[in-house]
């Protein structure tokens, strides 16, 4: 094997075979980055050589060049392939957090595209001819649609809690109950941010029991804020006791420079429960009751772009657009673009706001999927008998650590293949284009077609049929 290493060709010989070239033309790499790639490999080889693992005991010069484009160009196809791709999410699962959460309305992608493709006023006053500030955007939209005196945006409602905490907090106490410590996702604490901020946290009340009268006990010459926290991804029941908002509110009003923050997580703002669909809390009827400061999630339930929206009294927020924190926890055009045009769907009200991909697939019936249900199988049915197919009932969930009780009726299509297992058709569907991500229950793959669109069920009829 050592002797094979004296087999291996130089740089430049390799440079100069008509396959170097074509992989600069097929693959369109420059040739310092494909030069790269073959020293790469060469030193794979020698190292593989020198230990006596490489495939081949006594490989020739002829031998090793072929492996090694070979290779090589295995690596430069993956030059061209991108990291995010598309899924067709076929869980159920409508904010499926590990597949982007909430899918952008057609307005909301059209209207990213235009402002990517070209420069914007992201701050600059068409009016005046003048710089703008880009909290201008879109304040006025949120101003509208919550009710609220003031608003801004920040990359995400964690971020928001971090920058009100920081802002009127720092050094100062927070009283939060003991049920309301909540964890989200990665392991991140309530408490671990609160604690990052600056603020002192003080705890009320016990995890399943909490009075107003804890609350007035605790408040003292250094309390900054009563916080109330939305416990979003999870649900108490049983013997227990909270503290509503309003009763919070006259608290706050009672004690002078005692700030009220609700930090609300998922952020609705269309009324859920008129379908019978959970019990969150709408945006617009908290700050009627009083809220100084609320904060939500872009996209989650409203069905936007990652952000952190906070909203309420003008003074406080003027207070954070003025804060250097402003800056660093500021989004970018885009965000704000597909967040323009998700508010203006709800601005109009009625159907439209139906254009949003979240609100519309949680208020799905069971009629529309199941029609969508049937559609599928008629056409896979029409092009491969690999397969036995069955339409079932079964139950789908919201996501994104949102209405955790919450099971949403649907169909799904049952699907279980005839010569392989379960298990490699889902393995085989994530690597298909794009990639298919559905449920493996019972021996079956299952596709919810609450979150499969009518236009993906062509691409999943071809999709199905390619792989016998």
């Amino acid at each position: 094997m050592k002797e094979a290493v004296r087999h291996l060709p130089p740089i430049h010989e390799l440079q100069n075979d008509d396959r170097f070239q074509n992989l600069i033309i097929s693959y369109s790499l420059s040739a310092e980055l494909l030069t790269e790639l073959i020293q790469e490999h060469i030193q794979r080889i020698r190292n593989e050589l020198l230990k006596g693992i490489y495939k081949d005991l006594n490989p020739s010069k002829e031998v090793i060049m072929d492996d090694l484009f070979n290779d090589v160009e295995k690596a430069c196809g993956k030059f061209n392939e991108t990291y995010l791709r598309q899924v067709i999410n076929a869980t159920g699962t409508v904010l499926h957090t590990n597949l982007g959460r909430a899918r952008l309305s057609e307005e909301a992608i059209s209207q990213v595209v235009n402002v990517a493709r070209s420069y914007s006023n992201l701050e600059y006053n068409l009016e005046k001819g003048t710089r703008g500030s880009r909290h201008d955007i879109i304040e006025d939209l949120l101003i509208k649609v919550t009710g609220a005196e003031a608003a801004m945006v920040v990359n995400n409602n964690a971020a928001a809690v971090y920058f009100i905490l920081r802002a009127f907090a720092n050094n100062k106490n927070v009283i939060v109950s003991r049920g309301q410590l909540i964890e989200i996702g990665g392991s991140f604490r309530i408490s671990s941010i609160m604690e990052e901020s600056g603020a002192n946290l003080i705890e009320v009340g016990t995890t399943n029991k909490t009075h107003l009268y804890d609350y007035e006990n605790a408040v003292d010459e250094n309390t900054a804020m009563i916080m109330k926290i939305h416990t979003s991804n999870f649900k108490t029941i049983g013997f227990t006791k909270s503290v509503e908002t309003k009763e919070l509110v006259e608290l706050c009003n009672d004690k002078e420079q005692v700030i009220f923050y609700e930090d609300l997580g998922s952020g609705v703002l269309f009324d859920y429960k008129q379908y019978s669909v959970g019990d969150e809390p709408v945006v617009a009827e908290v700050l009627q009751h009083g809220a100084d400061l609320v904060s939500f999630s872009g996209d989650k339930l409203l069905g936007g772009p990652q952000a952190g929206i906070i909203a309420g009294k003008k003074a406080l927020i003027d207070k954070l657009k003025k804060h250097q924190l402003a800056r660093v926890l500021r989004v970018d055009k885009m965000t704000f673009a597909a967040l323009e045009a998700t508010l203006q769907a709800y601005l109009r009200g009625g159907e439209y706001a139906k254009t949003i991909p979240a609100i519309r697939d949680i208020t799905d019936t069971k009629g529309e999927i199941k029609v969508r249900a049937q559609k599928f199988v008629g056409l896979l049915n029409q092009v491969t008998s690999y397969y036995d197919i069955a339409i079932l009932e079964d139950f789908s969930q919201v996501g994104g650590g949102t209405m955790p009780d919450v099971v949403l009726p649907t169909y799904v299509v049952a699907i279980r293949p005839q010569s392989i297992t379960v298990e490699e058709l889902a393995s085989k569907l994530r690597q298909t284009s794009p990639a298919v991500i559905a449920r493996v229950k019972n021996d079956m793959l299952l596709l919810d077609f609450r979150t499969i669109t009518e236009e993906e069920i062509q691409v999943l009829v071809s999709i199905f049929k390619d792989q016998f």
